[in-house]
């Protein structure tokens, strides 16, 4: 058998020589026989991965079963050994991702305790772990020592109305009561301490009928003070114990210094971390007092009144 020298054709009419030939993969070839009557010419190329005649699938079948190719291992698109290859590389990425170890359920212990008044010594509960940090016993015995002698009763504090910010188990809050507050709001916004923490201390201490809890963040609750203040006017005293590492304390208390929840007589109790600057004043309020205590200091707001009783009293 003889080759012609005229170029070949397809049966579908493609110019195999002329369309084919130029793709620059590496293609299968179609056996040449030498002639000693003609020069020799390159080998017939069959067909590339893509050509431009833009035939389809089922034309391409037949094209190469015409030249006894099997269609199957040309135009698949992934040979098995491909498959397998990509899904063994897709389960050893799979592998070297570490899965997140599951959290621990949260659990509460009962490691606090009332310092004084009513409901001296009974213990609080509070959460395992850091999810919440109470206030130390040592600074909040030092907090209500300070505030009954500001407000002249040494025994007790002055009748009000105390806001609890950042509550969390409620101790501040529930210490208040217990040491002659008439009423208390506690902002706390993680659902599971209200539920799990805070609520069971307040009927506990049997303080659950005085106590008013805001599942609320601070922020909210500060920027819609006038709805929660009511007619009831600025709150007596405010508690401020937030998480050291996520807020601002500048921007925090000029919040709290315009909002409606303090007035001229409010004592504002804040606790803050070492190295955090503290203005000497809240709005209308002068710092009275600041201690420290190891890494925590507690800062004391009061009263123009408060704060010449104090000087009389060291002088």
């Amino acid at each position: 058998m003889a080759l012609s020298s005229s170029p070949i054709v397809s049966p579908l009419s493609v110019d195999i020589n002329t369309k084919l030939f130029a793709s620059s993969h590496t293609l299968p070839l179609l056996n040449s026989f030498p002639s000693k009557n003609f020069c020799h010419r390159p080998s017939i190329v069959v067909c590339s991965q893509k050509s431009d005649s833009g035939l389809l699938s089922a034309k391409k079948k037949e094209l190469f079963e015409r030249y006894g190719l099997d269609p199957n291992d040309y135009l698949s698109e992934d040979s098995p050994k491909t498959r397998r290859r990509s899904e063994e590389k897709k389960t050893q990425r799979a592998k070297q991702v570490p899965e997140e170890d599951p959290k621990p359920p949260r659990t509460t212990h009962r490691l606090l305790q009332v310092l004084g008044g009513k409901a001296k010594r009974k213990k609080l509960l509070s959460p395992k772990g850091m999810d919440v940090r109470p206030m130390m016993e040592v600074v909040k015995g030092a907090a209500f020592d300070i505030l009954q002698a500001a407000g002249g009763c040494p025994a007790s504090l002055r009748p009000g109305r105390w806001l609890d910010l950042y509550s969390g188990t409620g101790s501040v809050g529930i210490e208040a009561i217990s040491r002659g507050c008439s009423e208390v709001h506690f902002v706390e916004m993680d659902p599971w301490v209200v539920e799990n923490v805070l609520q069971p201390n307040l009927e506990w201490t049997g303080f659950d009928n005085v106590s008013v809890i805001h599942a609320i963040c601070v922020e909210s609750f500060l920027d819609r003070a006038d709805q929660f203040v009511g007619r009831n006017g600025p709150f007596d005293y405010v508690s401020v114990t937030p998480p050291y590492m996520e807020v601002d304390y500048g921007v925090l208390m000029k919040q709290i210094s315009q909002s409606a929840i303090i007035g001229e007589d409010t004592f504002i109790v804040v606790e803050y971390p070492l190295r955090t600057e503290m203005s000497d004043s809240c709005g209308c309020l002068e710092k009275i007092k600041d201690r420290r205590f190891g890494r925590t200091h507690l800062a004391i707001y009061g009263p123009k009144w408060a704060q010449k009783k104090r000087m009389r009293k060291v002088s």
